[in-house]
């Protein structure tokens, strides 16, 4: 059923190449080129792989047919991008906003979808592309301010605190990688020209491994802390699998 719902695409594509059916935006080439090249021409076959995979979980509760929806779901947002400013010229920061915005609320379909389902993952695929297309635009962020960096670093934060909230592990490899990148960026300030740079990254990828070991030891008890301090209205927000 998986292929079947990858296969939808591929007829959509059909259908628009035999009827010139293309848009505003013109024909986007080859088959192939819709896993390569961001066009708002892909759309359509985007919105029917979406269809098609929430069609057949409606017969078929198989958790990887999520994965497809989410994979289509990641493409539309860069694809989308053209749609959104009317315009076939866009730039990086378009894409960007796009993408962030996007994904945010993917995430949010994830957590709703977290929060309802009684066995089975159904969300994790949407929370690893949600995830990726959100922290993605948020990482692509052009700041030359401290404040900022500073900023980024305390939103990576974040995500290891919902990464505990929600029991998702994939919070946390995200908040992990992007405070890796500011403890980077500050080894690069403060030890810059230095033969002490590369021992300050390598002391940050220990204290990286070592913080990951110590949650995973500790996964339990930080889990029951945080169940013991939360008010009730918030732990009520929690997926089920996390409550």
């Amino acid at each position: 059923m998986a292929i079947a719902v990858t296969m939808a695409p591929l007829a959509v594509f059909g259908v628009q190449d035999e009827f010139g059916w293309w848009g505003k935006f013109g024909t986007p080439g080859t088959t192939h080129d819709f896993y390569v090249w961001i066009k708002g021409s892909w759309i359509f076959m985007e919105l029917a792989a979406i269809a098609a995979g929430v069609l057949a979980l409606r017969f078929f509760r198989f958790p990887f047919i999520v994965s497809i929806i989410a994979v289509a779901l990641w493409f539309m947002s860069m694809d989308l991008t053209p749609w959104i400013f009317d315009t076939s010229s866009i730039d990086w920061e378009m894409r960007r906003r796009v993408s962030a915005w996007f994904g945010f609320g993917v995430i949010v379909v994830a957590w709703a979808t977290d929060y309802r389902q009684r066995g089975g993952d159904f969300a994790f695929w949407l929370h690893l592309f949600g995830l990726m297309a959100f922290w993605g635009g948020i990482t692509a962020t052009e700041s030359s301010s401290e404040v900022g960096k500073a900023l980024y670093c305390l939103f990576n934060v974040g995500l290891l605190a919902l990464a505990v909230f929600l029991m998702r592990r994939i919070y946390a490899v995200f908040g992990a990688i992007g405070i890796c990148i500011y403890l980077g960026h500050l080894a690069d300030v403060v030890f810059k020209d230095s033969l002490l740079f590369p021992f300050a990254l390598s002391l940050i990828g220990v204290a990286v491994i070592a913080a990951g070991l110590l949650y995973h030891r500790k996964q339990a008890a930080i889990a029951v802390w945080v169940a013991a301090v939360l008010p009730a209205e918030v732990l009520r927000l929690r997926p089920a699998h996390a409550r």
